[in-house]
């Protein structure tokens, strides 16, 4: 497989805290890649290194064939953008003038392109409106667009749609696939809001600690994510002593949900119940969630 972006035994330390600790990874050309941690695993640092904002402490990446010491690095961190923590955007200026500002940082020959940038960010009406009175989606659009500007082949995007209202999540997400699919641009999405998530990525990398917990495809994932029987009860104690008696896989949720990891005898588990003197109250079939993986796989709680 080509890979955009791979990492072996990555590390970055602050004097004592390790914020990435012998990180191995690897982002496939032409892929959505989900970076998923909770806040403080080291998502963001992994990006600041390797978009050279941050020194290795050790280890190392390779960007398109280029390790991080190498003279020439430059040259394949100008085929990436990237929209690091906010957008990098100046308030007072329209989105044509920060593109225009953007292309003379670039030393870009001319304004060639910029309509067509703002059009597939869909900011082509936008006219005279300064950055400073546009929405928080609009803004991170506007970031990606910035980004856009050097024609990048990696575009990589730290917690894209953190604060977002569901109509600017949509049109984030929306231009994403756009870019992926028409312009075929390798995406690398640091995110902890999962179930959006998954609407999206190709494949994902797991992160804990510093360390990368997993990494798999959605095609793997989807069969990773069992099926099961969601259930609710008057009393989990009691159905616990029955799944138990049972010999059945469960996790419990709350007090009154859980999930059921085993094709479930109806009549038997109900009349097993009924001697507990516990209730049913519904029985639906569940896959198992992208976030319920991820907890799976670190534990606690996601944030």
């Amino acid at each position: 497989m080509d890979y955009v972006l791979t990492t072996n035994a990555l590390s970055k330390h602050y004097r004592n805290f390790k914020a990435l600790n012998g990180l191995s990874m690897h982002v496939p050309k032409g892929s959505i890649y989900g970076f998923v941690g909770k806040n403080g695993a080291g998502k963001t640092t992994l990006i600041r290194l390797i978009s050279g904002l941050q020194p290795v402490t050790s280890g190392e990446y390779v960007l398109y064939g280029r390790k991080n010491t190498d003279s020439d690095i430059s040259k394949s961190r100008r085929r990436m953008g990237a929209v690091v923590e906010t957008p990098s955007i100046y308030m007072s200026m329209t989105a044509e003038e920060n593109l225009k500002e953007q292309y003379r940082i670039l030393g870009l020959p001319s304004f060639d392109g910029i309509s067509e940038i703002l059009k597939l960010v869909g900011l082509e009406n936008t006219g005279k409106k300064k950055a400073k009175n546009f929405s928080l989606g609009m803004r991170q659009r506007l970031g990606i667009a910035i980004t856009l500007a050097g024609s990048p082949d990696f575009l990589v995007l730290d917690e894209p749609i953190n604060g977002l209202d569901p109509q600017g999540i949509i049109e984030i997400r929306e231009l994403i696939l756009k870019l992926n699919r028409e312009k075929q641009i390798t995406v690398l999405i640091s995110s902890h809001i999962l179930d959006e998530l998954s609407r999206l990525a190709t494949h994902y990398g797991f992160i804990d600690k510093g360390r990368m917990v997993k990494e798999i495809s959605a095609e793997e994932l989807e069969k990773a994510c069992r099926k099961c029987t969601r259930v609710q009860v008057s009393d989990t104690k009691a159905l616990v002593k029955v799944l138990d008696r049972m010999n059945l896989e469960y996790s419990i949720i709350d007090n009154l949900n859980a999930d059921i990891f085993a094709k479930v005898n109806v009549t038997k588990f109900v009349n097993e119940l009924t001697k507990e003197n516990c209730e049913v109250f519904s029985m639906n079939e569940h896959d198992e969630s992208l976030e319920s993986y991820f907890v799976n796989l670190v534990g606690g709680d996601r944030k």
